[in-house]
């Protein structure tokens, strides 16, 4: 069974943690992500051998027998995903998460300028990517990824024509991702002044429209009235994941977390470079350089059923698959064969877990890691599982 770090931010939820967990709610703070995993930050603790480790020590100690051989040459012997429930009941910081390569540099980069690991101007806290996949649990609002030139043409001249008609000109001239680039690049270095007066013109036009796109830049601008990041619904695609829909959002995407409750997995790393609708550090040089200016439409992923009782949500991520199980009375024992270590997370019902000779009651809100080692485990119950996994290797 795990032990899992609960980070409380100023975006979580005073609820959705706390009642999944089983403790009293609202609670005392905001809770916004539960952590699950060997991460630095915040590792998992776990009973082996009756004590109380860290995941990360386990793993440490034990590489092959937890991870398994070709995992652990893989991953130089760590943990190579971090699984979290986040619970976002306001909006997160606009941002992107570099490539394997941009990471290895810039991590380097700022250990050679001294640049301390808890300075608010550093950029990289380690050398890894982050690609990621969100799984809603309840509806979830989010921003991905750029818009067509074209919507972005006619949601901006219908919302803000006049303080923005140079930034207009220039994307109709150059309709590509690299006018794309200096449209944004104007955007996030306007001057006090002009900002000022392109989100009054925005949030004025926004108050008389019914469209949710303008329903969020007024939302946005409750939290943030300051920040240029409120007109991002007018440039990056607004979607709206229904419970068991899921995205994929490799390196350089620009997204956003605006609402909702969801199951996180990702590559284990806590690289993030912000663009917008935070108080945070943004460093809209190394946004840029880290950016992918691709525009169109987001894809939304759907389970695919593998098994009676278990569906994976296919992304293209080396580090981790992510994957739901559901187990009803009457159903045969579901049979799991992990390659690596598993985490699941149970967030509905209740069901006994074997392995070998041992068995472990599971609940909601209950976590537990099995290590490549016990080779077979079985599920049987009524509940609904997900679970962290790293792909075949």
């Amino acid at each position: 069974m795990l032990k899992n770090t609960v980070q409380e931010y100023a975006w979580g939820s005073y609820t959705a943690i706390a009642e999944l967990l089983g403790n009293p709610y609202p609670s005392v703070n905001p809770q916004a992500e539960l952590w699950m995993g060997a991460h630095p930050k915040a590792p998992s603790l776990i009973e082996y051998e009756g004590k109380r480790l860290s995941l990360a020590e386990v793993i440490e100690n034990n590489p092959e027998e937890i991870l398994g051989k070709a995992a652990a040459r893989k991953f130089d012997n760590r943990l190579p995903y971090l699984f979290k429930v986040l619970a976002a009941a306001k909006p997160l910081s606009i941002q992107a998460h570099p490539n394997q390569e941009q990471a290895e540099e810039g991590f380097e980069r700022e250990n050679r300028l001294g640049i301390p690991m808890v300075a608010s101007n550093r950029n990289y806290k380690d050398d890894s990517h982050k690609p990621e996949c969100l799984c809603a649990l309840t509806q979830f609002w989010g921003l991905r990824g750029f818009r067509s030139i074209s919507e972005i043409l006619s949601l901006t001249e219908k919302i803000c024509p006049v303080e923005l008609e140079p930034e207009l000109r220039d994307l109709r001239k150059h309709p590509d991702s690299s006018g794309l680039k200096s449209f944004f690049h104007a955007l996030m270095t306007m001057t006090p002044e002009r900002k000022r007066n392109t989100i009054t013109q925005a949030v004025c036009t926004a108050q008389k429209e019914n469209d949710p796109i303008f329903k969020w830049i007024l939302r946005l601008y409750d939290d943030y009235p300051q920040d240029i990041g409120v007109l991002s619904p007018i440039f990056l695609n607004l979607i709206c994941l229904e419970p068991g829909q899921a995205m994929f959002l490799p390196a350089g995407e620009l997204h956003a977390y605006l609402d909702g409750v969801g199951i996180e997995l990702m590559a284990n790393s806590d690289n993030v470079l912000r663009g917008g609708l935070t108080p945070k550090h943004i460093d809209v040089p190394e946004l840029l350089r880290v950016l992918d200016f691709t525009a169109g439409k987001p894809t939304v992923i759907l389970p695919i059923k593998i098994s009676e009782y278990e569906s994976i949500y296919d992304s293209s991520a080396e580090e981790f698959v992510l994957s739901v199980i559901s187990l009803r009375p009457g159903m045969s024992d579901a049979q799991f064969f992990p390659q690596s270590a598993e985490i699941l997370l149970c967030t509905q019902g209740e069901a006994i877990l074997t392995a070998g000779e041992q068995s472990l009651s599971l609940a909601k809100g209950m976590s537990v890691m099995v290590p490549c080692a016990a080779e077979t485990y079985h599920l049987k119950g009524n509940a609904t599982f997900y679970k962290a996994a790293v792909p075949v290797l």
